[in-house]
């Protein structure tokens, strides 16, 4: 859309914008639960996305070849069901099911939903995963998918965002898009940086990024924002979007204090005031998909020969690991490796050597080693393998509780285990994560 978008197609997601917010104060009314407000700070940019820029459809919402969403502000998610009812997917009845003990609709997005990716709502988390779907759409299946992450300003103060920021850079990533929507206040207070536009710009830069501050709430801006970042080549970009928590009317928006509560007892006026700004626009046409993603097989997976080892060697684990993951990457070309800068003491370096193209160094990151490890597993697209020392993995217990919620294929490998590396000291130690990884 290298020209200035007609006054219908504005129209017409200017009035999807406001369904997206009616719907969510409905859906959250029903419910008498949720977080309404969070939902109408992002309205415009999740009408742009699935009504005019995301390739996608219904019949197959995980389709190999459609353009992926994260909605790493998961306390969002009524924004996001509704944005999925108004694009036909469900029907407003169920939507109306949200939160209920019965209803898929959990307060939090799950992949029990088909059109869910992964699990978000433990804040921070969500641009780990897209960078990790967009590295295998760009470096292993060549497709032509994009990535989208919408993140709120609040999580952005959690250190895995960066981590994030990082790696995506990193890996040039010009196929991702961080969506980040600045509407000022937290849960209890104002968001740290509030709308500093120009100091999250210049942070998100400084991480590599081509960053772009937009008005959050012009689907014109947005849209322009999305079209220039399609040519932007080598670097990921971001859209900083400038919001107002609870947008759309004026007795809640930029008000404290309505974070996570149903509007029941002002809705009636609120839904009238969002009502009179309908243009009751013709629909759109929307994008299609571009079906070049490669068939994967999900055929179960044997070494096509035995690990050998003479009878009675002394064989490290962490080395029959290593040799382990090389028979897994010549049984399927599906198999893929992370590590977080201890290949050479977990053995992955051996899986590098013999298939670089699939081997992702995540460098000492363990949270974002693990989030873009669902990623790059999601849709069944990989079978990741990550790999540390296994104390380690417990700065990132979090994520891993989340990869589990997420009903990942997720294969974890710590080395170095219990008291087996003495002489480095307590810190080297794995002993928490047997707990852990057994609780979880």
């Amino acid at each position: 859309m290298s020209h200035k978008p007609s006054s219908a197609l504005v129209q017409y997601l200017e009035d999807k914008a406001n369904e997206i917010r009616i719907l969510s104060i409905e859906c959250t009314n029903a419910s008498k639960s949720g977080h309404p407000t969070s939902c109408m700070s992002a309205a415009e940019v999740l009408s742009v996305l699935f009504f005019n820029e995301m390739r996608y459809t219904n019949d197959e919402p995980r389709h190999p070849s459609s353009d992926r969403f994260i909605l790493s502000k998961g306390h969002a998610a009524p924004g996001l069901y509704s944005a999925w009812c108004a694009a036909g997917l469900f029907d407003k009845d169920q939507l109306l099911t949200l939160r209920q003990i019965d209803s898929d609709l959990e307060g939090h997005p799950t992949p029990r939903l088909n059109f869910i990716d992964a699990a978000t709502g433990s804040l921070g988390q969500g641009l780990s995963v897209s960078a990790g779907m967009a590295y295998v759409g760009k470096y292993i299946e060549k497709a032509s998918y994009r990535t989208y992450c919408l993140i709120g300003d609040g999580e952005s103060a959690e250190g895995s965002i960066w981590e994030a920021l990082s790696f995506a850079s990193h890996y040039k990533l010009d196929n991702l898009v961080a969506i980040f929507d600045i509407n000022r206040l937290g849960q209890s207070e104002e968001a740290p940086l509030q709308h500093d536009m120009d100091t999250y710009r210049k942070r998100v830069e400084a991480f590599g990024f081509h960053a772009m501050v937009v008005d959050g709430h012009s689907v014109e801006e947005i849209l322009k924002a999305l079209e220039e970042a399609k040519s932007v080549k080598n670097k990921p970009s971001a859209l900083i979007c400038k919001t107002y928590k609870g947008h759309g009317s004026s007795d809640v928006a930029d008000k404290l204090d309505f974070h996570g509560k149903a509007l029941n007892a002002q809705s009636e006026k609120i839904l009238k005031e969002i009502n009179g700004r309908l243009h009751n626009a013709a629909e759109q046409p929307r994008p299609k998909i571009q079906d070049d993603a490669p068939q994967v097989s999900e055929e179960p997976i044997a070494f096509k020969s035995a690990l050998e080892y003479e009878k009675g060697a002394m064989v490290a684990s962490r080395v029959a690991y290593g040799d382990a993951l090389v028979k897994l990457g010549q049984a399927c070309d599906r198999v893929g490796v992370l590590d977080a800068d201890t290949k050479n003491s977990t053995y992955a370096l051996k899986f590098k050597k013999v298939f670089p193209d699939r081997f992702i160094e995540c460098f000492i990151a363990e949270q974002n080693m693990v989030g873009v490890s669902l990623g790059c597993g999601a849709r069944n697209r990989t079978i990741p393998f990550c790999s540390t020392f296994a104390t380690f993995f417990t700065r990132a217990m979090d994520q891993i509780r989340m990869a589990a919620v997420s009903q990942s294929q997720l294969n974890m490998a710590g080395s170095h285990c219990g008291v087996s590396i003495g002489e480095d000291g307590p810190s080297q130690m794995a002993l928490e994560d047997i707990a852990a990884f057994r609780a979880i």
